[in-house]
Order: structure tokens, then sequence, then C-alpha cells
């Protein structure tokens, strides 16, 4: 009795005091870098980048100043070294599993652990876990990691092959497409710890990950399937627990797969932005033994279901997105990486692009595969805001290498983040690529690198393995099969072809690549218009912080080096030409091009919602910027709104008034994204621009639920002579809930008679104005020295109206502009 007594003792102590899994941040040590020939170390900081870690020495300028891009070109051929010494405790060691987890390593990286070689690392995609236990020791321990030049890398493995590959050296590199350099975007080609490094202790057993499958065919009842993946020591009996909800489980030494059912009685789903709640239901998973917790996982799950809809029709095959059984019209934008130095991105700036994308009435936001799979904090931010992802993997315009161990490289960093993404409410769709098909078919590369018949059938077999079966197979390995939505390449087909308009989805760059008008966006409709777009400056403030006060000009360096398109000036300065007065000073031609930007997206997005249910998606290019530049963004690098986000915002309404015009006719289309129907008043008036009231007409309508269509029809034989030049159709639909409006101009602004307007703004609060005109006011655009946000901005002011604006934070004063200002 007395010896089987200290054998229970003996038995039970171990497992008490090894019950709890912990970690170890490394990232907050004190690290040091340096170039891999000089002898002295410099302090870094990680996660960090070799760019940053320089600057923050002072050892290199700001990148992003002037033209300091051309000079910092050196430091991409070079080889980096990095190295921290971090001590452990005794009781540390005493765990019986110790892992080395990074969750980053930008990219070909060679790691020493007290000086025994533990990884080679080749993606900066993937995490990489190595077992430390043997190599670690009490006391001082020393980390080090070399990081070779991509550059260099990519060029050895591009000598390999017999032929050229489209996308140089980038493509033999598991990196940041991006930081090669883009349209919109620098070449800072980065190495360094750029995510955390901690080392994991764990006893007895560890989940290694945790999968969900949801049930929603009974309405009053959904089921949500667990399964749990953990790694155990030992074989050993313990509990498994979700939530309130718990069974008993006996586990074997290894690998172990377990899963557990969770009901949820009555649920509330999780709805895309603007169409209902984005309801979460928090969970804790739970591995227990004699009620101590050995590891345990939290996640928010949404209760719905989605499905990419493909079917023929008398159009061709429909493109669009059912969810929780709702047809549900996508609006929203391409987002690229927030930063070139990723690092510099803290949680807020993700947090703040969500809400860029949520305060613009978007329900969707496609993660471009040039870039990165994004942070926990976006996915996170979106879950909870109900913005819907189109989740690329991250290749983009080129063709990839098909031997095993890139495939291999491939499936590992798609294992990686779909394991991590994947019980997201938020993620839509999994895409292959971005432009990588059209490049091949579109673009003239057969024909550019004088392949043989042999060569292109390589080429071309390599991308099928890759798109068509690789990913798509590890997919369904992955997901459950109502989960799985995977689509190879983004566009199907290329803008330049009919047939692009007719099934897929459509990148149309006829406006702007191929100067086609504005006008050509209501001509050049897709079934779902995943890309399209046209570049507006960004705030002088903007070019403020990169360029100075006597270079704010076309002909000096900084600016020029801030345009990454190669005739993007001369394609802004051409399309201004036609609809505006081209301004003689900058600042106002800054102001002009952010409004050429905005009235021609306009144009864009409401010809798509004007076709639905043929179109069921416009996503523009792009949302955000990696830096201070001109782009296609709606919003630059400092979270500084330009005119377009304010458009997007107005046109992303769920409730739209658009106003079509044919040879002898203006149409009035309703677009109503809302799951219900509204009955009101549509009221047409025309109002020359002070405010003199020349024809009116009001009329009951019942909007339908999730439709667009034409509701009245005005002959234009039907109203009185009037000056095009000097008057506009104000549109109103009102409710007793809603009111919708909107104003149709019957000239281009440059050949408007516009007048000087008197812009009152009066103070009612300290976050609160009240703004209004004795003329037409087009264009106002409100600013303050004080850096704050404003509602709305660049809009249009009728005579004797009263606009309600709030700030987001106090000013002294607000100054105002209006597209008059320009004309002189």
């Amino acid at each position: 009795m007395t010896s089987g007594l200290k054998f229970l003792v003996v038995f039970l102590f171990p497992m008490l005091i090894w019950s709890q899994n912990s970690e170890r941040n490394l990232s907050s040590e004190q690290w040091s870098f340096k170039k891999s020939n000089d002898s002295s170390w410099l302090p870094a900081k990680v996660p960090g980048t070799v760019h940053t870690d320089l600057f923050a020495n002072r050892l290199i300028p700001d990148p992003f100043f002037g033209a300091n891009e051309k000079q910092l070109q050196w430091i991409e051929n070079e080889d980096w070294q990095y190295q921290t010494n971090f001590t452990i405790a005794k009781d540390e060691l005493s765990n019986q599993n110790c892992e080395l987890q990074f969750d980053g390593l930008d990219t070909f990286a060679e790691v020493f652990l007290n000086g025994t070689k533990i990884l080679s690392a080749n993606n900066m995609f993937r995490t990489w876990k190595v077992d430390v236990k043997k190599l670690l020791k009490v006391g001082q321990n020393k980390l080090e990691i070399t990081f070779a030049s991509a550059v260099k890398k990519g060029k050895a493995e591009a000598k390999k092959l017999s032929y050229t590959l489209p996308g140089d050296e980038k493509i033999f590199t598991r990196k940041a497409q991006y930081h090669f350099g883009w349209d919109w975007g620098p070449r800072f080609v980065t190495a360094g710890i750029y995510k955390k490094v901690a080392l994991r202790f764990w006893n007895n057993a560890t989940i290694i990950n945790v999968k969900t499958n949801q049930d929603l065919t009974n309405k009053d009842l959904a089921k949500v399937t667990f399964t749990i993946e953990l790694n155990s020591t030992n074989a050993m009996l313990c509990q498994l627990k979700v939530n309130d909800k718990f069974k008993d489980i006996s586990l074997k030494k290894g690998k172990n797969n377990l899963s557990l059912t969770y009901e949820i009685r009555n649920p509330k789903l999780w709805w895309p932005n603007g169409l209902g709640e984005a309801n979460l239901y928090p969970f804790e998973i739970s591995l227990t033994q004699e009620k101590q917790v050995i590891d345990n996982k939290k996640l928010n799950i949404g209760l719905r279901t989605i499905e990419l809809v493909q079917e023929k029709d008398k159009i061709g095959k429909s493109f669009y997105f059912n969810v929780n059984g709702k047809l549900v019209f996508m609006k929203g934008a391409n987002y690229i990486p927030p930063d070139s130095f990723l690092p510099r991105a803290t949680d807020s700036v993700y947090k703040s692009i969500v809400k860029n994308a949520v305060d613009a009435n978007m329900n969707m936001l496609r993660v471009w595969g040039g870039g990165v799979y994004a942070e926990d904090a976006f996915y996170n931010e979106c879950d909870k805001n109900g913005i819907l992802v189109w989740q690329d993997f991250m290749f983009a315009c080129a063709m990839y290498p098909g031997d095993e161990a890139f495939l291999e490289n491939v499936k590992q960093e798609v294992i990686d983040n779909v394991n991590r993404l994947q019980n997201h409410p938020s993620i839509a769709l999994w895409c292959g690529n971005n432009e990588n098909d059209e490049g091949w078919h579109n673009w003239g590369w057969q024909k550019q690198f004088n392949y043989s018949a042999n060569d292109s059938t390589k080429i071309w077999n390599d991308y099928k393995k890759l798109f068509h079966k690789l990913i798509s197979q590890t997919l369904d390995s992955l997901l459950p099969k109502n989960e799985s939505r995977y689509w190879p390449s983004s566009p199907s087909i290329g803008w330049g072809r009919q047939e692009s308009l007719l099934s897929g989805d459509s990148h149309y760059w006829g406006v702007w690549w191929g100067n086609e008008p504005f006008e050509m966006y209501q001509k050049k409709v897709g079934r779902f218009m995943s890309e399209y777009g046209f570049q507006g400056m960004p705030d002088v403030k903007t070019f403020q912080a990169f360029a100075k006060s006597d270079e704010l000009n076309f002909d000096s360096e900084a600016v020029k080096n801030h345009q990454k398109h190669p005739t993007g000036y001369k394609t802004i300065n051409d399309y201004m030409a036609r609809d505006y007065r081209v301004p003689s000073s900058f600042e106002d031609y800054v102001y002009v091009s952010q409004l050429l930007q905005a009235e021609g997206m306009k144009i864009a997005i409401e010809a798509h919602r004007a076709a639905k249910p043929n179109c069921m998606g416009t996503l523009f290019w792009q949302l955000n910027d990696c830096w201070p530049v001109t782009s296609w963004s709606s919003v630059d690098y400092y979270g500084r709104w330009k005119a377009f986000q304010y458009q997007a915002k107005r046109s992303f309404e769920n409730l739209l008034i658009s106003v079509k015009e044919s040879h002898d006719a203006y149409d009035f289309m309703i677009c109503n994204d809302d799951l219900k129907s509204y009955y009101g008043i549509l009221e047409a008036t025309l109002l020359d621009f002070n405010g003199k009231l020349i024809w009116n007409e009001s009329d009951s309508k019942a909007i339908t639920a999730n439709s667009c269509f034409s509701y009245n029809e005005i002959p234009k034989s039907e109203l009185p002579e009037f000056n095009l030049k000097q008057t506009v159709f104000l549109v109103k639909f009102k409710t007793d809930e809603k009111i919708a409006s909107s104003l149709f101009y019957f000239a281009k602004p440059k050949d408007l008679q516009l007048t000087k307007p008197n812009i009152q703004i009066i103070k009612i609060d300290e976050l609160t104005y009240e703004i209004s005109s004795d003329v037409l006011a087009k264009n106002v655009y409100l600013s303050s020295e004080q850096e704050t946000f404003f509602s709305d901005n660049y809009f249009d002011i009728l005579p004797n109206q009263k606009v309600i604006l709030k700030l987001s934070k106090p000013v002294e004063s607000i100054n105002s502009k209006s597209l008059f200002d320009t004309f002189k």
C-alpha cells in the first residue's frame, strides 16, 4: 500500500508541474546586426528589416524622402547578419519540449543556436519551428541568423533554367513580389526578422491546429464541429473542452486528431457590412488534466454560408457570391501591403485600413497576390466589421518555376497560411494568382522571350501543375468542402477580349492603360469587376512629407520618383485636359487630379451597380498605398482620404440613384442592395446654378429589395429649354427611413459656367460645422492646418443648402476652396 502510494505521487507530480504551456518572446531581447563582411555590430529592432535598422542607426537617409530610393539599391546585394544573447532559466529548461518558432524570416536565412545550425529558411510566408530542447542550456544562449541576398539567390536560380521566365529574379524567391518594385511602389528588397521570434515550452500535449466546420441546414440549431490536431509526448487520459462542453479522451503518443460538435440554438448569422450584424461567437478550446489547463486556443466564429455561383445564362456564365442564401453585390477595393517595410505597420494601421473600408460602405477587400498574406489584426477587423476577403495566394504578373523543391515549398506555404486563416468568417474566396494567366495569353511573353514550342509547353504545364493542381488539391485537403472555394487566376480572361465581359471576373484597364475615355466604363461591364482604376495625386501635405517646398513641381526628382508608372503624370494630364481646365499651380493641380479620379471612378462604379444582377461585384484598384506616392489609391499612405474615397462612400451606399443619359432621354436608375423593399417619393428637379427652379416632377415609387431597375425615364422633349452649362439635375428618393439623392450635370466640368460662391462655414460645436453657399459651389474642399478628418469632403453645395459635417478632432479654423477657384 505504501509503495503504491509513492508510485502514485511520483506519477502525478510531473503532470502537475508540467501542465501549463508557455511562450517566451525573443523579439524583445537586445538584437544587433551588421553587413556580413563588416566587423562591428549595431543595435537592431526585431521585428524589423535591414533598411529600417540602417535608417535607425543613421547609416542611410530616409528611404521614402526625395529620390533617396535610388542610392539605396546597394542594400539588396549584401548579406546581413543578426544576433542576440538570451538567458534560459533552469525551470524553463525543465519543460519537456522547447521549440523555437519564427513567424516570419525574410527570406533566405541560415539560423544557428549556440553555434549549431538548426534551420535553412527560404520562404518569408512560412512559419518555421525547430525543436531546440537539446541545444538550449541554462544561462547564456546565442542565436545567430544570416540573411543571404534574395536578389543574388534569385538570379542564381534563374541561370539554372535554359529559358527566361517572365518576372525576373523575384519569381524564384518566395518573397513579397512588390519588394522588387511595382508601378505604385519603390524597389526595396528587404531582409530581416520581420515577424515575432519566440520560444515555446510545452509539456504533455500541445494544440497544433483547430479547424471548424459549420452545419447550418437547420436554421434553429447550428452545429459547429471542431477538429483539433495536437501532439502528445505520451499516451494519456485528459479532457477536451469547447466552452462549456467537454468529453474525456485518450491520447496516443505523437499526433492526435480529435473532434467535438458544439450546438448553438437560435443562431445569429454573420452578415457582410450593410446587410446586418457581423455576429461572432467566442470559443475557447482547452485540453485539461486534473482540472489544470495543458493548452488552449481562442477563436471567434461567424456563422454564415458562402457560395460562389457560376451558372450558364443568356449572357455567358454568372460569377457572384451567395451569402446566407442571399445574392450579395460586392462593393470594395483591392488591398496592398500598407508599408514597404512591413514591421512598421502596427495593428492600428490594419484597423484603420479596415475602418476606411467600412466607412466607405464596402463589404469586400481583395488581398492582392503581389504582396503578403496580411497580419491577423487585418482579418480580425474584417471579421468584426463584416468585410469579406478575396484572398490571393502570393503570385503576381509572372510565370513561376515548376520543380519539385519549389512546389513543395509552396505547398507548405499554403498549409501554413490556410491553417492560420481558415476559421475567419471573412474569407470568401481563395485565388491562385494575380494576372498570371492573362499575362501568358495576352502580354506577348512567348514572342518577347522567344520561346520554343517545347519551352512554352513546359512553362504552361508548370503553371497548371502549380495553380490548377497543387494549390487546389492542398486546399481540398485542408478545408471542408463548403469552404474550399478556389479560383485559379484573377482575371479569368484578359480585358482586351470580349469574352472577359461574359463570364468569370474582369480586370478592365481600357481606361488608363488603353487611354479610353471614362464613358467606356458604361459599355465595358463584366460579371464581376475585380480590378479597374485611375490615378489621383495625394494631398499636398503628403507631398510635403517627402519633398522640400521648392520641389513641389513636376520637374523635381522627388515628385518624379514618387510616380512609378512610366507615363503616369502624362496620362493624368491627358485625361484632365479632356474634362477639366488644367490648373497652372501645383496645389490646384493636385486638387483637380483628385476630382478627375473621383469622377472617373464614379462613372465606373455606378455602371457596374446599374448592371446588377448581370454584374455582381466591383472592386476598384486600389484602397491603400505602401509609401507616399501618386497612385490609384483612394486613401494615401498617411491615411488621408482622396476625393475618390469620399465619392466611393457615396457610390457604395446601399440605396443609390444614378442618372443615365441616352440620345433622347434621361433614365433614373435606383439600386437597392438592402434586403428589404422601400416605398417613397421619387422627385426630379432642374435647378440653375443660382437656385432658380426650372422644372420639377415627383411620383410615388416602390423600390424592390436587392435589385437595380430603371424607375423613371424623362424624355428630353418633355423638358423646357435650359442652359446645359448652368443647370443641374437633382434627383431624390425619400422614404420614412432613408433619403437618397444624386446630382447630374449636362456638361463637362471645364465647360460649366460657374460663378464665385460665397461659402459660409458656421461652427455649431467643437466637432460640428454647417456649410452653405449662395450659389452652386462645385467640389468644395475643406482643409485645416491641424490634422483632422471631415465626415464629407469634395462635395457640391446647392444654393442655400445646408450641409452638416463632423470632424474627428477640433481645429482652430477651416479653409475652403471650390472648382471655381481653379478657373481663374
